[in-house]
């Protein structure tokens, strides 16, 4: 669970057949140097990214949020960068961090408004768009995230399109949730309706974005349609062409049990 490294050097190897990408890794929270033996961040080496990826922790955690980095986001942004967030990453606090993810994303993760239960949503049609090139219908059991807290509707007009829409169960929208575990009557109350777990946005700055809610679980990534949607977007985001059936690789059962972090052992 949230093995966000061994999930971003599984991406790595998954696009390393892909013609002109190159794709960098940078774990424990931000690109660094050592410096006199301590290591120091070195967001020059975002300088030249077609596009950023931060599939991290959220909340206080969020290495975008640390220090002088809002303001290296905002850079990567005016200049068109592709910016995604995967799982935990989609979330922030209200106030200046939502509103920086409703410029960057279009929205984000919202506690006590968003939820996180673990349920297996059916993902079973798709819009028309390169992100979803080749993927085939899929569900998976995860801390699939939902209601997020969106952007003004005149923000998103022609620039958001649903990618990953399913629609929750009663049960699964009365919990319980991960944390906090709820209910919550807003989202009970909201019955029967469709939600979006994965989605695009179209910056007004000329740069992509892609929000993805799932990937607490790592083993999910063994799916080949929750793998390729994934790998499509990060390709959209670039500005990279996607292929017409979707990105195909290499990535095998073994590939899956690789880089994970170290566990303490059980109790």
């Amino acid at each position: 669970m949230h093995e966000f490294r061994a999930g971003s050097l599984l991406m790595q190897k998954a696009l390393s057949g892909v013609s002109g990408v190159k794709v960098d890794v940078y774990d424990m929270g931000w690109p660094s140097k050592m410096v006199d033996g301590a290591r120091v961040d070195d967001s020059s080496l975002l300088d030249t990214a077609d596009a950023v990826l931060i599939y991290s922790d959220g909340e206080k955690g969020h290495p975008a949020l640390q220090g002088e980095r809002m303001k290296v986001i905002d850079a990567l942004a005016a200049r068109g960068a592709g910016l995604g967030f995967a799982h935990y990453a989609v979330d922030v606090a209200p106030g200046v961090p939502g509103d920086a993810f409703y410029r960057w994303l279009g929205g984000h993760y919202e506690r006590n408004w968003s939820v996180n239960p673990m349920w297996k949503p059916d993902f079973s049609k798709f819009p028309n768009h390169p992100i979803t090139r080749g993927v085939g219908p899929f569900a998976t059991y995860d801390e699939w995230y939902f209601n997020m807290r969106w952007a003004p509707e005149a923000a998103l007009k022609g620039r958001f399109t649903p990618i990953l829409v399913a629609t929750p169960s009663d049960e699964v929208r009365k919990g319980p949730y991960v944390s906090p575990r709820g209910p919550y009557d807003h989202i009970v109350a909201a019955s029967g309706r469709q939600e979006t777990m994965m989605w695009a946005f179209e910056r007004p700055d000329g740069g992509r974005s892609f929000g993805f809610t799932g990937g607490h679980t790592h083993a999910n990534w063994g799916d080949v349609n929750q793998r390729r949607v994934m790998l499509n977007a990060l390709l959209w985001m670039a500005k990279v062409d996607v292929p017409a059936g979707g990105v195909k690789d290499n990535i095998t059962a073994e590939d899956l049990t690789k880089n994970l972090d170290e566990k303490p052992p059980r109790k």
